[in-house]
Parts: structure tokens; C-alpha cells; sequence
């Protein structure tokens, strides 16, 4: 186990190396910075003064080396929008990102599961068609338009929950509700499909010749190796939560991460939105690892691949 560890995680250096460098030459290749910042109306001699001032002129490598040196101490630069340092602006802003992440995808598991193994036990029945009909939605519906609906209903119309904000725990209901929903789709359909596939196998048919309880072979025997693929997955749904939270954040004005990178990128804020690429990037890395090793702790089979 330890040395499928080790492996895992210089995967994951390699990796979150090859993602730092090209979340960096992103900035460059796509466009000038320099222009970019001094503005539509800026003269040739101001946008080189710029250049010179952020020190756009030095070679690329030079310029990425130097900030992945200060990344790795923990200085992200100077915001050039804000007049702050990047790192304790994301800090500030990461709390509630993270918060509506982890709710999100814990909605997402504590519904999508459920419902795939019921679909499971029942195929073709009322439940999975339900279930069917809540994955067709969840991926047709766009979440905007998902998040709006439910403000119109349960803020205006109702009064039930806050539209905005995020200083209590009701303000999270809604954001959650909307991301999660949208990991939910997935989830299910790879929960019902590796439980169909599972209960079908001779080993379960074995256990139930023994005796065993059918709580035993579903949760046991069955739910065991047909959740392996679901931990990968919700892995990856949880980094694109945090990344992706953009919309949710927008809609119900939660100044987190996500906010930020739509602030920034509006405003040509380079060292803000290199780091927050970095750092979406840097978590969804963690994420992934975590559930190799989970995986690999459920099924010994992969520690010996």
C-alpha cells in the first residue's frame, strides 16, 4: 500500500508541475499582457513602461520559474486590480467555495447513490424511472436557470430561504441544491449501472446460496465493488465544483473563488487568475489522488497493478 502511495504521488507532483506551466503560458499565449493592461487607448511607450514595470520583457521560463518559486513559499504575486496579495485575497474567498463544494457533492452522493441501487434492485420499475427522468433533467437543464427558478419560488414567492449572501447556513441551501444536481446525472447512472453488473456475478449469487441476509449482499458483497468507479468519479465532480462554481456563485451573490476568477479575469487581473487556476487545479489533483487510494483500499487488485 505504501508503495502504491508513493507512486500516486509522484504522479501527482509530475502533474501538478505540468498544469502549473501551462496554466502560466496561458496568460501569454493569449495575448499581450501588457497591452491588456495598459488598456485600448494606451500608447506604444505606456505599454512598454508596463512591460518593463511587471517585467513582461524577460524571457518566458525566466518569468515562470521566478513565480513558481515564490508559489511554492506561498507568495502568489500582487493583485494588480485589488492592490493585494493573491494568496490571502483566494484565502479570503476560498471558505465559502469550498463550503458549497463539499455540500454540493455530498447532495449529490446521498441522492444519486441511493436511487442508482434502487434502480438497481428494481429495473425497469417506478423508481428507475425516476431516476432516469432525474438524469435526463439534471443534464438538460442549465443550472442558471435552474438556480433562478428556485429563488422565484422559495425567496419571493414563499420566503422560505434567502436569495443571496452567505453568512448563514440557509443562504447555502439553494447553491447546493443546484451543484449538486448537476453531478447527480452521472453519479446515478454509473451507481445503477456497476450494481446491475455486480449483482449479476457469480460471487453474489454465491452468497445469497449461503444464506446471507440481502442487506449483507447489497451493501456487503454488492455496493462494495460497485462504488469503486463512483469515489473516482465523484473525485473529478468535486474538482469541477470548484472550479466551476462560477454560475452558482454569480446567481446567488457568494463572493468565493469562483466569484473571484469571474472578477479577474474582467479585469485582466493576471497574477489573480494564474493563481486561482493553479489552485482549482491544485485540488482537484489532491481530490483525484485521495480517491486512488481509497479505490486501492476497497480493492487490493489495484495496489498490485
Amino acid at each position: 500500500m505504501l508503495q502504491f502511495i508513493l507512486k500516486r504521488l509522484m504522479l501527482a507532483a509530475i502533474v501538478a508541475l505540468t498544469v502549473s506551466f501551462i496554466s502560466f503560458s496561458l496568460m501569454f499565449l493569449s495575448g499581450d499582457p501588457a497591452a491588456a493592461l495598459a488598456g485600448e487607448t494606451a500608447s506604444g511607450e505606456d505599454i512598454e513602461a508596463i512591460r518593463t514595470l511587471y517585467g513582461f520583457d524577460r524571457p518566458m521560463l525566466v518569468q515562470y520559474w521566478e513565480w513558481l518559486g515564490s508559489a511554492l513559499t506561498g507568495d502568489l504575486g500582487q493583485s494588480y486590480y485589488f492592490k493585494l496579495p493573491v494568496a490571502s485575497l483566494i484565502a479570503d474567498r476560498l471558505g465559502v467555495t469550498m463550503t458549497l463544494g463539499l455540500c454540493g457533492i455530498t447532495f449529490a452522493l446521498l441522492t444519486a447513490v441511493p436511487l442508482g441501487v434502487a434502480a438497481a434492485i428494481r429495473p425497469n420499475s417506478f423508481i428507475d424511472r425516476l431516476s432516469l427522468f432525474m438524469s435526463v433533467a439534471g443534464q438538460a437543464m442549465p443550472s442558471f436557470w435552474f438556480g433562478l427558478i428556485l429563488i422565484v419560488v422559495f425567496s419571493i414567492k414563499f420566503g422560505m430561504l434567502p436569495p443571496s449572501g452567505a453568512s448563514t447556513w440557509k443562504h447555502f441551501i439553494m447553491p447546493t441544491i443546484v451543484l449538486g444536481y448537476y453531478a447527480m446525472p452521472a453519479i446515478m447512472r454509473l451507481t445503477r449501472a456497476g450494481m446491475l453488473d455486480v449483482l449479476s456475478s457469480d460471487y453474489i449469487r454465491t452468497a445469497r446460496a449461503k444464506g446471507a441476509s440481502e442487506v449483507r449482499v447489497l451493501f456487503k458483497h454488492g455496493l462494495r465493488n460497485a462504488i469503486i468507479p463512483v469515489v473516482s468519479l465523484a473525485a473529478v465532480q468535486m474538482g469541477f465544483m470548484l472550479g466551476g462554481s462560477i454560475v452558482v456563485e454569480s446567481i446567488f451573490a457568494l463572493h468565493g473563488a469562483g466569484f473571484l476568477a469571474w472578477e479577474s479575469i474582467g479585469r485582466n487581473d493576471l497574477p489573480t487568475v494564474q493563481a486561482l487556476i493553479l489552485v482549482f487545479a491544485m485540488f482537484y489533483i489532491v481530490f483525484t489522488f485521495l480517491a486512488d487510494v481509497l479505490n486501492a483500499w476497497l480493492d487490493p487488485r489495484m495496489r498490485s497493478s
